[in-house]
């Protein structure tokens, strides 16, 4: 039995040991150039910023109205901060809609209460078809404040966001989860693409942060901080790295096809015309972006799509590794459903970078990577082991998978610091450094396999289950 494992394995080794190793290398080269290309743009957006005219465009009634739509369940917690910050924006005119998708939490009794609410007897339209429609629409008593609550039966967060898409009077819609906080400039800089270029821009994408461990007042970050619990301080520098720096890189090279559903902009007109997020896809942040590059290359109009490197949405992110794995697992089973969706783009020059380039890259470094990072670190441990793989080629195969996305990490860490610098103490600093270490032992062998997971469930057909995300809300103390 033995022995023939042996024979085995060495066979493979003989086979893929090499490529495997090539496809390391590959990978993180891929998220070294995309941190230098964030870094490139960061540098040249300073310049830029100097010269804006943003607070002149934050008393223009030329800029482009804005609503934000927060669909919330179960959002008792944190709904209300989050809420409170939002209509405390800079902004010359915006609006606020929440979507209470049938909580079972008491979401919408504190709403009614904090913002005394009464009902208002007001038409929803229906330019995007919807699985449920308004039961109950709530406004302030004082007549003012531009907030609307929406009750509903529950149809999930794409249904309710659709919804909050028909109910929304302004030109450009903002998806913030019921989560979250945005900082106090997040409309006027994430809108800007807009101002400057109309007619050409789709859609913008703004940062995403971490927000356990800071120090929450009023509905705003006062003190950035990195969180406490080990497996969010991991997961602040994968935020940093992958959803920051990596698709600031992408839109660099004019090649973003993923916009965070925490905090995206679109324009409402072409939310319309595509039908408004997919309720039947897991990954429904990523397929609405799919479909308007599919939408808008097809009829071969000029556009953009954007990441602004500036405003910044926080959002708690799990603390359990029972939770974070079902988050992780569905959202990769949400890169294979849409890959496969959209896969007439692969390769596809009708569709420009976004289909040449950005959907490759997606299929061989994000969705195959699992697999292919499990062969390649089950054989070389099993052929080191049975004494196949002799300690040099053992030692390179960690140094180049490992040891090298540990730099890219410090390389990370180290552009946001320079351009950004969001964490000043000291000790956070070495938090995040310690982080980079840490994700590689143990953690990312763990997102190995919930990623795994999410492509099995989705090969096998299972039932989608968006889990539940246990919170402990913003508050004064802290969101960790």
């Amino acid at each position: 039995m033995i022995e023939t494992l042996r024979v085995v394995i060495a066979t493979l080794l003989d086979l893929i040991a090499w490529p495997i190793l090539l496809y390391f290398v590959l990978i993180n080269s891929s998220y070294l150039v995309l941190v230098i290309a964030a870094a490139v743009d960061f540098r040249s957006t300073r310049r830029r910023r100097r010269h804006s005219g943003r607070v002149e465009r934050l008393g223009s009634h030329t800029a482009p109205g804005v609503s934000v739509v927060v669909p919330a369940y179960n959002e008792a917690a944190g709904v209300v901060e989050a809420a409170r910050s939002l209509l405390g924006l800079r902004y010359h005119r915006h609006e606020v809609i929440v979507v209470n998708d049938g909580s079972s939490d008491e979401t919408l009794r504190v709403l009614v209460e904090a913002f005394d609410l009464v009902r208002a007897d007001r038409e929803v339209p229906h330019d995007i078809p919807t699985r449920q429609v308004p039961r109950g629409l709530y406004v302030p008593r004082d007549g003012y404040t531009r907030l609307t609550v929406i009750d509903k039966a529950n149809s999930g967060r794409s249904d309710s966001v659709n919804v909050g898409i028909n109910t929304a009077v302004e030109d450009l819609i903002i998806c913030v989860d019921g989560d979250s906080l945005l900082d106090p400039d997040a409309l006027l800089i994430v809108t800007e693409p807009f101002a400057d270029d109309p007619l050409r821009t789709a859609a913008t994408g703004g940062v995403v942060r971490v927000a356990n461990g800071c120090t929450i007042r009023s509905g705003q970050i006062v003190d950035v901080r990195m969180p406490r619990n080990l497996l969010a301080q991991i997961q602040a520098l994968e935020y940093l790295r992958s959803f920051f720096l990596g698709r600031s890189g992408w839109s660099k090279l004019r090649a973003l096809i993923l916009i965070s559903g925490a905090f995206g902009c679109f324009r409402r007109d072409l939310l319309v015309e595509v039908g408004g997020l997919d309720p039947d896809s897991i990954g429904e942040d990523f397929e609405l972006v799919m479909r308007l590059h599919r939408l808008l290359r097809e009829r071969d109009q000029d556009y953009q799509v954007t990441f602004v490197p500036e405003p910044v949405c926080w959002t708690e992110v799990p603390e359990t590794l029972k939770v974070l794995g079902k988050q992780r697992a569905r959202w990769h089973r949400g890169l294979w459903e849409t890959l496969v969706k959209h896969r007439v783009m692969f390769g596809n020059p009708r569709y420009g970078r976004a289909g040449t380039l950005a959907v490759p890259y997606y299929w061989a470094f994000e969705l195959f990577a699992p697999l292919i990072e499990a062969i390649g670190l089950v054989l070389m441990v099993l052929g080191f082991v049975l004494g196949l793989v002799n300690p040099t080629t053992f030692w390179l195969f960690l140094a180049v998978a490992y040891g090298y996305a540990i730099v890219v990490a410090l390389t990370a860490a180290a552009v946001d610091e320079v351009y950004f610098s969001r964490y000043h103490r000291f000790g956070s600093m070495l938090s995040l450094i310690a982080s980079s270490v840490l994700e590689n032992i143990g953690y990312r062998q763990l997102h190995v396999i919930w990623r795994l997971r999410g492509w099995w469930q989705a090969l096998r057909g299972s039932e989608q289950q968006w889990g539940v995300m246990t919170r402990r809300g913003f508050t004064t103390e802290g969101a960790s």
